[in-house]
């Protein structure tokens, strides 16, 4: 983690799984990260269908874009999670296979996760907005 990071849970909350209540950032530049959509670079919705297809989709597309800014998930300070389902069991279950990722540092962070009726895209089961201190 970039030092200028600062992951705090301060007493008297809830315990987390794996993310910080706060993340303060003392930075003087940010990157704010377009939705990252399980897209592949034809524009195709990847696996139709397979959530776990999409987050692999989504974590890669990700990592691109990070190495493009000159950062890692480490330099992530706020990350927001859409999963098109209402049920706890498979929100969990995205964020598990999340936090089992290279993208998972990111998600160490201040982050949301949110169930959703749709999003853009025909067939998207999943976006991911990423905010990262370079």
């Amino acid at each position: 983690m970039p030092e200028k990071l600062t992951l705090i849970n301060p007493p008297g909350l809830h315990p987390t799984s794996g993310y910080a209540h706060v993340t303060v950032a003392e930075v003087g530049r940010t990157a704010h990260l377009a939705g990252l959509c399980p897209l592949d670079a034809q524009e195709r919705v990847v696996g139709v269908g397979d959530l776990d297809a999409q987050l692999d989709q989504v974590v890669a597309n990700g990592m691109v874009i990070l190495a493009a800014v000159g950062a890692t998930p480490a330099h992530v300070v706020r990350s927001v999670i859409y999963v098109v389902s209402s049920e706890s069991a498979v929100l969990a279950g995205a964020w598990n296979r999340l936090m089992a990722s290279e993208l998972a540092p990111a998600l160490a962070t201040a982050s949301t996760l949110l169930g959703v009726a749709c999003l853009g895209y025909a067939n998207q089961l999943v976006e991911i907005d990423l905010t990262a201190a370079l």
